[in-house]
């Protein structure tokens, strides 16, 4: 599998002209052979007239008689060369313009945006598992290097305007999926902007909605309530690289054990607790998997596994019946992306192995083979800043991990640009590394 990805990777610029180029071949050697059986009859006859009258034409214009064959020999040549010339910029000018009308706007040259858009195509079949911020961040890295992607997006938020929305409109929850369509936009920033968009507080009803939300809520509406359907017109809108799923279609709650015992239901609910969180289950439990999402797992070359709410993002995709035995079944590279900073209420003070540890109880099985861990630092003043909100830096124990039977990826991971969070170039291109090797 990883090796017809290369030959795909090696042949991605002529990706979808085979069949023009044996049809332009086809028409060669056709016109070929009717120029050899017409050649004496029809071809030969022209050109000897054609050159009787250069002929004529260099001795009117005062070329000496013995210098004829040569001044034709040279004048042939010349003129043979400037039509071939003249032919390529006219091919090439018109190449240009179809290009242009084609991608309008494009800042690089449009061949450069053909040839790009080619090799992304070609690119590894890769699937994302996760939810929240975590998956849209590394996102926005893997379309980096193809435009065969499948996030497959938990569906248990219940928060803010996606609560809402799950209550006023019957819909699943839209706001993961919406972060993720944005992350994989080709879309002008403005048009992803505007689905980014959040009405302030004194919006009236529309408070605290996301504008995204909200027109995936009016293409639920015009699908006659079809999510799926809904969200690849959105897909459209913002013409992504890839496309976005979500684990179930089925409506789900998140339940959990808290380390007291205690049962309490809801998303929301469980991260406010403020108490340890045991185990987590999807209620009802008897769910199916989107078809889509499992064929996706079946057929990719890269699966990554988070990063992302160990409880609420990582771990729901991986309680939906169907999804860890088609992981467990898969050929493709599975990777565990580890979170670089822990979450408050769901993995204080966790550890790179703590967090694999938490993920494979969910799992029930191994449902990935490596564990891409941070070993950058982050600056004193972010951990300090983090640490009043009651977040803290994972710990590497790299040891550890290898100990539990994995295989550990470690670089330096972060990015303090805004927050303290993943690189999604720097981890795209170590999953890259990976897939190469």
């Amino acid at each position: 599998m990883i090796r017809h990805y290369r030959w795909r990777k090696l042949f991605a610029p002529a990706a979808g002209l085979r069949q023009a180029t044996l049809v332009f071949i086809l028409g060669i050697v056709c016109a070929t052979i009717g120029a050899a059986l017409s050649f004496h009859r029809v071809i030969e006859p022209n050109l000897d007239r054609l050159r009787d009258w250069t002929d004529h034409l260099l001795l009117m214009m005062g070329v000496p008689p013995d210098s004829l064959e040569s001044t034709t020999w040279f004048l042939g040549g010349g003129l043979l060369f400037l039509g071939i010339y003249i032919m390529w910029k006219g091919w090439l000018t018109g190449w240009q313009r179809v290009l242009e009308t084609l991608f309008p706007g494009s800042k690089s040259g449009s061949l450069d945006v053909y040839f790009r858009r080619q090799q992304l195509a070609q690119g590894p079949r890769i699937v994302a598992l996760g939810g929240g911020t975590g998956l849209s961040t590394i996102l926005r890295g893997l379309k980096q290097h193809s435009s065969n992607i499948t996030a497959i997006v938990t569906v248990t938020d219940e928060g803010g305007s996606s609560g809402r929305l799950i209550h006023e409109k019957g819909m699943i929850p839209p706001g993961d999926i919406r972060n993720c369509l944005v992350a994989l936009a080709d879309a002008e920033k403005a048009m992803t902007d505007l689905f980014q968009h959040r009405f302030q507080k004194d919006s009236g009803s529309l408070s605290g909605h996301s504008m995204g939300n909200l027109l995936i809520a009016a293409l639920f509406d015009q699908e006659h309530g079809d999510f799926e359907r809904a969200i690849e017109a959105a897909s459209d809108v913002l013409n992504i690289r890839g496309r976005v799923v979500p684990s179930t279609l089925d409506r789900v709650r998140l339940r959990a054990v808290l380390d007291n015992g205690m049962e309490i239901c809801g998303e929301t609910a469980i991260v406010q607790s403020g108490r340890a969180i045991r185990e987590i289950f999807l209620e009802p439990e008897g769910v199916l998997a989107h078809k889509e999402a499992i064929q996706a797992i079946k057929t990719a070359e890269l699966i990554c596994v988070g990063p992302g709410s160990v409880y609420t993002s990582v771990a729901p995709n991986l309680l939906v019946p169907g999804i860890v035995e088609a992981l467990r079944d898969s050929r493709a590279r599975k990777v565990y992306i580890c979170n670089v900073m822990t979450q408050p209420g769901e993995s204080d003070s966790f550890s790179a192995s703590e967090h694999v540890t938490a993920v494979q109880l969910h799992a029930k099985a191994k449902a990935f083979d490596y564990v891409l861990v941070n070993t950058g630092v982050p600056s004193q003043a972010a951990i300090d800043k983090y640490k009043g909100v009651g977040q803290h830096f994972v710990e590497p124990d790299v040891d550890r991990v290898r100990a539990m039977g994995f295989k550990v990826i470690t670089a330096d991971l972060l990015n303090e640009s805004d927050y303290l969070r993943h690189d999604p170039m720097r981890v795209a291109a170590r999953l890259m590394d990976l897939l190469n090797r």
